[in-house]
């Protein structure tokens, strides 16, 4: 499909090639199939450790409470995978805070069928799907989002011979291929350098920022990808847990990027919240209990299960695992407090 498109239109941009490859109702990576665990493509943090939803729901109760305990808000997952780290936020707030739970309607911004279908399973019937974060019911909200937005579409620019190129995908004797095409982006720039930049990404977090503006809530988005701005090529795409060629293997292949925080953090407060600028994954974690709750895990545990926690734990905060690599940004409510641990570590 995508090599009779390009027969006809010429070379198409990276964006709409991810876009494609992803999200198309019939072919797209995520629309037919689940993609996760150890029998999918990629592991995300909910399903390495029961932990990880966890502390993650602590933070949201924290949140609601900085919010006044609104006695109605919404819940909200942007990509919420199979429910896993909703279940486990859940679970665990029904024994911390039972009125967090009685308080929240769940709202998950979805658009697989296949991935609908397991996060009812795990969830159960009380649950409400969007297409869009615009299509959310505004309100008081508390919003959460993990390896979302390395999957959203991006744009890669180039420099070469003094000038700045626009990546793009076109064909080779039937082949799919890379080139460039020229672009009027700017003259800032040294050979060799790439940028990427994500229209969708920056509507997203502006459209975030506006609700948050709004009415009382708060943000907190996990994934990896850098601190501040930076050139680099970071696209790449994964099968079987390891990574193949971005043109070999079009929807059936995750495709995702670095998250750029600085350019989301700008794009939320743009559209008018307070924004708490991105932590290490091992900060955060750290700070909200990890080692503490892994530990009573463990003092329930036989030595078996206490090494397969250890290394839960490794793997989501050491440094060189998940811990440096995935970041935490927050959002919150103008006149809402910093909330636990930025602006702390």
């Amino acid at each position: 499909m995508i090599r009779e498109m390009i027969a006809a239109e010429g070379p198409m941009g990276l964006d709409r090639y991810m876009g494609l490859c992803l999200a198309h109702p019939a072919h797209g990576y995520y629309m037919g199939r689940d993609p996760f665990g150890a029998r999918g493509d990629f592991l995300t943090a909910p399903e390495i450790s029961q932990v990880f939803g966890e502390l993650i729901g602590v933070w949201c109760i924290a949140a609601w409470a900085a919010m006044g305990q609104p006695p109605a808000f919404n819940l909200v997952e942007l990509g919420p995978g199979r429910g896993t780290l909703m279940a486990d936020l859940l679970r665990a707030a029904r024994k911390a805070v039972p009125a967090f739970p009685d308080a929240a309607a769940i709202h998950l911004v979805e658009m697989s069928p296949v991935l609908r279908k397991l996060q009812a399973k795990t969830l159960g019937k009380d649950v409400s799907w969007h297409d869009r974060l615009e299509d959310v019911p505004e309100g008081p909200m508390v919003l959460i989002a993990n390896e979302f937005f390395d999957a959203i579409p991006i744009r890669q620019f180039e420099r070469r011979d003094g000038r700045w190129h626009e990546r793009v995908v076109g064909l080779k004797d039937d082949a799919l291929v890379l080139g460039i095409v020229a672009s009027d982006i700017g003259d800032a720039g040294e050979d060799g350098d790439v940028i990427e930049w994500s229209p969708i990404r920056t509507t997203i977090g502006r459209t975030l920022g506006e609700r948050l503006a709004k009415t009382p809530g708060a943000a907190l988005i996990i994934d990896y990808g850098h601190v501040q701005t930076a050139p680099g090529d970071t696209l790449q795409a994964m099968k079987k847990h390891g990574y193949v060629s971005i043109l070999e293997t079009p929807g059936l292949s995750d495709l995702t990027s670095h998250v750029d925080f600085e350019a989301l953090g700008k794009a939320i407060g743009q559209g008018g919240a307070s924004v708490h600028p991105a932590i290490t994954q091992r900060a955060f974690l750290l700070a909200m209990g990890l080692e503490q709750r892994t530990g009573m895990l463990k003092a329930k545990a036989d030595l078996r299960t206490r090494a397969i926690l250890d290394r839960q734990m490794m793997r989501l905060a050491a440094p060189g695992q998940m811990g440096n690599l995935f970041k935490i940004l927050s959002a919150t409510s103008p006149g809402l407090e910093t909330p636990y641990p930025f602006g702390r570590t």
